[in-house]
């Protein structure tokens, strides 16, 4: 049944704007599994260590942004792929 309604998408939009919308939900799929993983590593270490909370909770805002720019970028990747075929 998933088979042959992928393969209907792909016959009515074209390969290429499928492909970028499974590219851009793995993106975002890696973002958030990144995000999440910083999040809970990040409470942990607070938790063990209270005083050096200023510290870890800069490191952690700088790494999400860092994970938050690379998803976008690789979104636009995505989208223009799409758009350029």
């Amino acid at each position: 049944m998933l088979l042959s309604l992928l393969l209907q998408a792909a016959n009515d939009m074209g390969l290429a704007i499928m492909g970028a919308g499974i590219g851009a939900g793995l993106v975002a799929l890696g973002a958030g599994l990144g995000i999440g993983r910083i999040g809970g590593t990040a409470t942990e270490a607070i938790a063990r260590q209270p005083e050096a909370s200023g510290k870890i909770q800069t490191a952690m805002l700088i790494s999400a942004a860092f994970i938050e720019g690379v998803a976008l970028f690789g979104v636009v990747v995505c989208l223009l792929i799409a758009t350029a075929t």
